[in-house]
């Protein structure tokens, strides 16, 4: 369960690093009013050194579903730790930072341990922490002040359009009060893959926004993937660890 979790992980990552561009510190957009809102994303953006709590998953494909309980921790720009567990047994452990990916599941005795330069070898894109990161916060996934973005508000929110032909099509809708995202879909018409998140919820703790339910859905070709994330018991700004020591025995899977 946790390798599938983490394969969709990955894959959205796969999906949303393409094309980056790194922040000029300059808002490329030149409505007015849409420099206004990219500037309110940023300002209002949850401002914590680490989150933790517990993690509902629910990973549907077009054979079967699955659900699983995750404790969940991560140290902003840094960390991104799970812990799975069925019935209250612990049956697998990812731990992902900036320059690595590594996880371990109990019932295959298999494990993963690379670094992300690994990984993006044998996807044939590099990869991204930090996407990843804005992805499970409720932050637009792309910096919105990099490209300029056809801007349009609506009933539903604010909307940003990107429709690269040879790279990718972005749409980012951010909510009209709390400026958080509210959906974020990204497109590769060539490749015939595509990612849609939606935020279904958010919920306030001790002042700070956080999503409460986050849906995923990849496609690639006719094959539809998705997991549905619920956060609960959600805390801020305690001191966190992340224990992860792979068990001896256990077999390494090699991505070549």
């Amino acid at each position: 369960m946790m390798k599938k979790i983490l394969a969709l992980i990955l894959l959205s990552t796969f999906v949303i690093s393409c094309g980056s561009r790194k922040n000029t510190g300059k808002i490329a957009t030149r409505n007015a009013e849409a420099v206004s809102v990219i500037k309110k994303h940023y300002s209002t953006e949850t401002q914590f050194n680490t989150v933790s709590g517990k993690l509902r998953a629910v990973y549907q494909d077009e054979e079967k579903t699955q659900s699983v309980n995750l404790s969940f921790r991560m140290e902003k720009d840094k960390a991104i730790w799970m812990s799975a567990s069925i019935l209250g047994f612990p049956v697998a452990k990812a731990y992902i930072t900036p320059t690595s990916v590594s996880y371990y599941e109990k019932v295959s005795q298999t494990y993963f341990q690379g670094d992300f330069s690994l990984v993006s070898e044998f996807l044939g894109t590099p990869l991204d922490f930090k996407k990843l990161q804005n992805l499970l916060i409720g932050q637009a996934i792309y910096d919105l002040r990099d490209e300029d973005y056809d801007f349009e508000q609506s009933p539903r929110g604010f909307q940003f359009v990107k429709d690269d032909m040879i790279l990718m099509k972005k749409m980012f809708l951010l909510n009209p009060e709390s400026y958080k995202a509210e959906a974020q879909q990204l497109v590769q018409e060539k490749n015939n893959r595509g990612l849609t998140v939606t935020y279904q919820d958010y919920q306030k703790v001790n002042g700070l926004e956080f999503p409460e339910s986050i849906r995923i859905v990849a496609n690639e070709g006719s094959n539809s993937t998705n997991i549905d994330l619920t956060y609960r018991s959600i805390s801020f700004n305690e001191e966190v660890s992340f224990p992860f020591d792979i068990p001896s025995g256990y077999e390494e899977i090699s991505l070549k």
